[in-house]
């Protein structure tokens, strides 16, 4: 299928690594030019650059002036088409809400929801001033699936929900679509990483990885499909609500977890 994204713009946050790469990768295959914003360049990311349609901007998008600085870049690129915001962490917190304090989160709350509003709202006069484009952000099933060993990271996902689904409400009638991805857990270093939620999960628990792995697919009545997203799985949902073909699906939100939410 041809989405048609051939020769415009994206900025992509959090570009280095897992859903972010996998969205990047997706729109330099459909001729799309990126900028990949990012604390620091992998191996994997240099390549995209090497080749030709990938510009990074080393960035910290915790700062003020971060977000700005890195949609600033797409003006060199002609304008601006397409946002998609990805970067976020997860700490998980096994102490209890109670031991969470403000630092913990700040921290989580500037991450995982304020970068995506003031790197939405350098966006935006951009996109109007192209006519229109696309806002694609990723969420998180914890928007749906609160569980206290992650309540700030739940919380700042349900915001970055309610934040979308306003946007798409104030600017719909300027040609800008805003739409959500919730996805559960996939596979990525994130998940699955030396110091990722598996392993994390694992040495509080007091069992191997690959144990903490196979309870996470069985918890809350398992994954339907009993494994992992990829991370291509959700590039290819990305690209296709930032494309045309989804030219009339805005303020949505989109679960991509194999299954695991259970309720309508």
């Amino acid at each position: 299928m041809d989405l048609g994204l051939r020769g415009r713009t994206a900025v992509v946050t959090g570009a280095s690594k897992g859903i972010g790469l996998a969205i990047v990768q997706g729109l330099v295959d459909e001729g799309v030019t990126v900028v990949a914003g990012a604390r620091r360049i992998t191996p994997e990311l240099e390549e995209l650059v090497a080749a030709g349609s990938v510009v990074f901007e080393p960035v910290d998008l915790t700062t003020a002036d971060g977000p700005e600085r890195l949609v600033a870049r797409s003006d060199e690129l002609g304008g601006l088409d397409i946002l998609v915001n990805n970067v976020g962490a997860v700490s998980l917190r096994f102490d209890g809400f109670l031991a969470i304090t403000d630092e913990q989160w700040l921290q989580t709350l500037t991450l995982s929801f304020l970068a995506a509003v003031r790197t939405t709202r350098a966006a935006i006069p951009r996109l109007i001033d192209r006519g229109g484009g696309n806002i694609v952000t990723i969420g998180s099933v914890n928007a749906y699936l609160p569980d206290p060993p992650v309540v700030d990271y739940s919380a700042a996902k349900a915001a970055v929900w309610n934040l979308s689904k306003s946007l798409s409400k104030e600017y719909g009638d300027r040609g800008i679509r805003v739409n959500t991805i919730s996805p559960g857990p996939v596979a990525t270093e994130l998940w699955l990483g030396e110091q990722g939620v598996a392993a994390t999960a694992a040495r509080a628990m007091g069992v191997d990885v690959d144990t903490a792995r196979d309870r996470v697919v069985a918890s809350q009545g398992g994954f339907s499909t009993g494994r992992f997203t990829q991370p291509s799985e959700v590039a290819d949902l990305a690209l296709l609500l930032a494309s045309d073909r989804a030219g009339n699906v805005t303020g949505a939100d989109f679960l991509i977890d194999g299954g695991l939410i259970k309720t309508l």
